[in-house]
């Protein structure tokens, strides 16, 4: 059997032990070609641009024949 510990951990100790656990959003900024919202330091999945220049082309659905 492994090591357990030998006393429970109060409310004020888990809090200070679980301070680093919180979530926050991500940071997003706006593409400066097209606008939208998208992580820093990653291409625009949008419009496929990195630091101003064409990095691949975005497929575009073609209409279905009515």
């Amino acid at each position: 059997m492994g090591a357990l510990p030998k006393r429970r951990r109060s409310l004020a100790k888990a809090g200070i032990h679980n301070s680093h656990n919180a979530v926050t959003a991500p940071a997003l900024v706006a593409c400066p070609q097209c606008h939208t919202k998208i992580m820093p330091h990653h291409t625009c999945p949008t419009c496929g641009t990195y630091q101003g220049r064409q990095v691949f082309e975005i497929k575009t659905k073609k209409k279905a024949a009515q």
